[in-house]
């Protein structure tokens, strides 16, 4: 089981808007859990890229695989 994260790092409306304005679906709470910690991972991922390359600031390359 996942833990729940303490808060949400995505913009909720935005995120529904699209997949409504793209497939004309909804979206359950669950799905904004999801990429929420989707996107957790993938800061976290780039934050260690970013040290392993002593560097401070996390930047777009380090979101690349």
């Amino acid at each position: 089981m996942r833990k729940k994260m303490s808060e949400t790092l995505v913009v909720v409306s935005k995120v529904k808007k699209h997949i409504k304005d793209k497939g004309g679906m909804n979206t359950s709470a669950s799905a904004i859990e999801a990429l929420s910690a989707l996107v957790e991972r993938e800061c976290e991922k780039a934050v260690e890229k970013a040290n392993s390359e002593k560097r401070k600031t996390v930047m777009d390359r380090d979101f690349e695989a």
